[in-house]
């Protein structure tokens, strides 16, 4: 997204990727794009596909005592929405965009380190089909995930790491089955927590909360399907729609941050820079949020020679950063059932759930948080 938006300026880019373009093009992941992502591939040019087989929600449920409440998007927020279009959808479109504008794409590249960005020439050195190469360049994008090369590569003592780590995770399957719903469904249960979402018209992903130490072995499908119905029972007689089941694994919850999100002509941005527990669907959209900043960072260098906005790129993100990392926080917190529970938590948790079930004011905040705070 970072190189189509500098090229959209006039700005060259080369992209490194570590794994294959087809891996990278079917790995499936988390798919909620908020109402700001969603318009910036539109205005961009890459979301007409997005429009055709995206599902567009207007809300999402809460449930807790086997009884739903719908938070109605549109009629919180002046007409906003979230769009379900998977990850690797959203990157298909943009390889296929980067490569139709004859851009700069290395797949599978190996070995790579980079250096120099404390001073005005930053390079980056990798190998490719085996053969060693050194890229100059004038700054250094990490979009390279949480176990990326970049972040490590800022010398000791610079960045200050903030991090909480959950006393759970979170147990996914994608089923072959039509999602039982037209919108998320989030559920509090005694037994924990259970999501019910959606990829496709004919994709469901579900998941369900569990020990962070769990072995997948431990849940065959059947016991998998038997607790989602558990977990996600409503009185009014609604049905689960099971399926086979063609992946599943377990994920840990965390959040983290770093500050600052830049060092000399190195720029972090997305998960090399931040992580947040997937309750609030932020991932994606906040990686989203700082190239944006970014991209009109670089633009303003390149046209004016100024570093205005280049300075206060961390400052800027992460004032949204850490925004995004308080609501994720909180859905986790209000829907999770924590190891050391007592009474006097579930029913304040309980409390919290009917507070914003019943309350303008508190679903108009979880409304205009899910649904993407403003990008700027």
């Amino acid at each position: 997204m970072l190189s189509h938006l500098l090229h959209l300026q006039g700005i060259e880019s080369v992209v490194l990727e570590a794994r294959s373009r087809q891996h990278v093009e079917e790995r499936v992941r988390a798919g909620v794009l908020e109402q700001g992502t969603a318009d910036l591939l539109n205005e961009t040019g890459v979301g007409a596909r997005m429009m055709r087989q995206g599902l567009l929600h207007h809300g999402i449920a809460l449930q807790f005592g086997q009884q739903r409440h719908r938070i109605d998007f549109q009629e919180l927020t002046g007409g906003k929405s979230v769009m379900v279009y998977a990850q690797h959808e959203v990157l298909k479109d943009l390889i296929e965009a980067r490569l139709a504008a004859k851009g700069q794409l290395l797949f599978e590249v190996e070995e790579v380190s980079v250096s120099g960005f404390d001073g005005a020439a930053p390079k980056i050195q990798f190998s490719k089909d085996g053969l060693p190469q050194e890229l100059s360049c004038d700054f250094i994008a990490g979009c390279d995930g949480f176990h990326g090369v970049c972040r490590p590569s800022i010398p000791a003592g610079v960045l200050k790491v903030f991090e909480r780590i959950y006393p759970f995770a979170w147990l996914g399957i994608l089923a072959q089955a039509p999602p039982s719903s037209k919108e998320l469904i989030y559920a509090y249960h005694d037994r924990g927590f259970a999501l019910l979402s959606m990829r496709s018209p004919e994709i469901s992903r579900l998941y369900l909360q569990c020990a962070p130490d769990d072995d997948i072995a431990n849940w065959p499908d059947e016991r998998i399907w038997q607790e989602l119905h558990t977990r996600l029972e409503c009185i009014d007689g609604w049905k689960l729609a099971e399926g086979p089941v063609i992946q599943k694994g377990i994920t840990g919850m965390r959040s983290f941050v770093v500050e600052p999100m830049q060092y000399g002509r190195l720029f972090l941005a997305g998960d090399s820079a931040h992580i947040v527990p997937p309750t609030g669907a932020k991932g994606l959209n906040l990686a989203v949020a700082d190239i944006r900043v970014l991209s009109r960072a670089l633009g303003e260098y390149y046209v004016s020679g100024k570093t205005q906005l280049l300075d206060t790129y961390s400052a800027t993100c992460l004032r949204r950063v850490w925004k995004v990392q308080r609501f994720s926080w909180w859905m986790t917190s209000m829907l999770h059932r924590f190891s050391d529970d007592n009474e006097f938590d579930q029913r304040r948790q309980l409390a919290e759930l009917d507070y914003v079930t019943s309350s303008r004011a508190a679903s108009v905040s979880l409304a205009e948080n899910y649904v993407g705070l403003p990008m700027d």
